[in-house]
């Protein structure tokens, strides 16, 4: 970059062709741009902007115009244009932008879909970290003292490491509900419809049925159909009689749709998602892990990840140990590698910085700040990340590492795993080829001012 660019003359040039500081409702900048927000777009001459010196290119973007400056430069232009228009300066993080960005021009109708039975899982998370550390303690304890779990203590502990998963249906149908529009106790009632212990006494066809059949599937199945037929009556029954006559309408005809039909689908569903998915580990193991770590950041970019939620919890349900999970943990890994490959590579002081500040989260199992900060950005980096989760999937799908519970990441998933050492030894394997792809393939540096 030339160094004796007047960034003053930049800044005064880009606010007469903004359309003035009246035009300007907010101003921030990230690392490489200058973000105005605009209160009238045609009043803007981005032409004229892409002419001045030091202005590598214009954005527009619902509302805001991003004028790209270039790392280094872009900071010395801000402080200027605040300094003239007297308007206070934000920071934008990159990482943030980028992914918001992303997720908007990715937000198709299937992907909202995704998000919303992601909503459902997420309140979810805290208790399955707390339950599965529990969990996990015990079995520590339990394999020096095999008797523990007959004490007091021991049974308080199976019981409080098991209990999300007792209540997990009930759970899962008031989520959904607040998710699908419906009531969220309609939801909670309906999900203990089809979880009922007493089911089991109850024969159709003479088959007895079998209570929480279909696991999490059959739950979503059932509370989106009551919360869809409950948005519907809403319409039609007046209101003197709306209080008692549409929930009992719900629950009577929901509950024969869901043993009747809705229920036996899910458990079909479930059943199939099992079998597939313990297939697959174990027919073609390490290839199978190759694939599927490496594929698993291109599903995080596009948003398809979330439609994952349900299967992992399901897996967790019904055959109480996720095999996916730790397979899929492994793109963070390659992440990690990835970035550290780009530390010892770069020039850029700006960028080494971002890596440091984001390296110790995304070992943690926080991947956003590597993903959308570093990887993403340089591009293929990024690519690299994606080996070397490959690399790392394949570790654990040939050790048949599996976890006994969800919501953790990185490191600390090796807590809730059935062989935490070697899931440790993936760990490392996706680090180091994470790097190695990374270091190998390259890319073009940032230039820092």
């Amino acid at each position: 970059m030339n160094n004796s660019i007047d960034v003053k003359s930049v800044a005064e040039q880009i606010l007469i062709n903004v359309g003035g500081k009246d035009n300007i409702s907010s101003v921030a900048h990230c690392m490489t741009r200058l973000r105005l927000g605009i209160n009238e777009a045609s009043l803007c001459k981005i032409d004229e902007i892409k002419k001045i010196e030091g202005v590598l290119g214009v954005v527009e973007q619902q509302g805001q115009l991003q004028v790209i400056l270039g790392p280094g430069r872009v900071n010395k232009v801000t402080e200027a244009f605040g300094a003239i228009t007297g308007i206070s300066i934000g920071e934008v993080d990159d990482a943030k932008a980028l992914k918001e960005e992303i997720n908007r021009k990715n937000a198709t109708p299937f992907k909202l879909f995704l998000k919303k039975l992601s909503n459902i899982f997420i309140p979810l998370i805290p208790a399955f970290i707390a339950c599965g550390l529990v969990t996990a303690i015990l079995n520590i304890v339990l394999k020096i003292d095999p008797n523990y779990g007959n004490t007091t203590i021991g049974g308080i502990l199976k019981i409080t490491g098991n209990a999300v998963f007792y209540g997990l249906n009930l759970f899962v149908g008031v989520n959904a509900a607040k998710e699908f529009g419906g009531s969220a106790m309609l939801g909670g009632t309906m999900a203990a419809i089809i979880s009922h212990p007493d089911l089991a006494k109850v024969t159709i066809g003479g088959t007895a049925l079998l209570p929480g059949r279909g696991g999490i599937i059959a739950v979503l199945l059932v509370v989106a159909f009551s919360s869809w037929l409950e948005r519907k009556l809403r319409k039609v029954i007046p209101e003197t009689l709306d209080l008692f006559l549409t929930p009992l309408t719900v629950i009577l005809i929901s509950a024969f749709a869901a043993l009747f039909a809705l229920q036996p689908l899910g458990g079909m569903i479930s059943d199939g998602i099992g079998y597939a998915a313990k297939t697959a580990i174990s027919g073609g193991g390490a290839i199978t892990g190759f694939i599927l770590g490496g594929l698993f950041l291109p599903l995080v970019m596009t948003g398809l990840h979330q439609g994952l939620t349900p299967i992992h919890v399901d897996l967790l349900k019904t055959a109480g140990i996720n095999i996916l999970l730790p397979i899929l943990a492994m793109a963070g890994a390659g992440q990690v590698g990835a970035a550290i490959a780009v530390y010892f590579k770069t020039k850029n002081k700006r960028l080494k910085k971002t890596i440091i500040s984001a390296l110790p989260v995304g070992m943690m199992g926080v991947g956003e700040p590597l993903i959308y900060g570093v990887t993403l950005p340089l591009g293929k980096p990024f690519i690299g990340a994606c080996i070397g989760g490959a690399f790392g999937g394949a570790a654990q799908a040939l050790f048949k590492v599996g976890s006994t519970s969800m919501g953790l990441s990185g490191i600390p998933l090796a807590a809730i795993t059935n062989k935490p050492i070697l899931f440790i030894v993936g760990l490392i394997v996706a680090y180091i080829a994470g790097f190695i792809a990374t270091y190998l393939l390259g890319f073009d540096d940032p230039v820092e001012e």
